[in-house]
């Protein structure tokens, strides 16, 4: 399953998001790491800039979505906290998109 969520970015926050982004990729091993224990096998982020200013586009794929974002919140990881604290800081609330397709095996 692919599940996408779109966030407002706060005003003077697209750096820090960026930052933290480039940091995820460094620390790829460790994300990886949090992949089994939520049941995740792929997960991307992108930046729009609109003209209501920047969104946060987040795309994870998973056999089970209600249950990595369970074992997300209930992380032990280090990363995962990190992870948190940081979208806290920069996203400001999620973007309604509705869903028109939705064709898989």
């Amino acid at each position: 399953m692919i599940k996408i969520k779109v966030s407002r970015i706060r005003p003077g926050k697209v750096d820090q998001l960026k930052a933290w982004l480039a940091e995820g990729m460094r620390r790829a091993d460790e994300i990886r790491e949090t992949f089994a224990n939520e049941g995740v096998t792929h997960e991307q982020g992108f930046i729009l800039e609109t003209a209501d200013g920047p969104l946060f586009v987040y795309v994870v794929e998973s056999a089970d979505y209600d249950a990595a974002v369970r074992a997300f919140q209930e992380s032990p990881y280090p990363i995962d906290a990190e992870h948190k604290a940081v979208l806290a800081e920069v996203l400001d609330g999620e973007v309604p998109v509705p869903l028109l397709l939705d064709i898989h095996i």
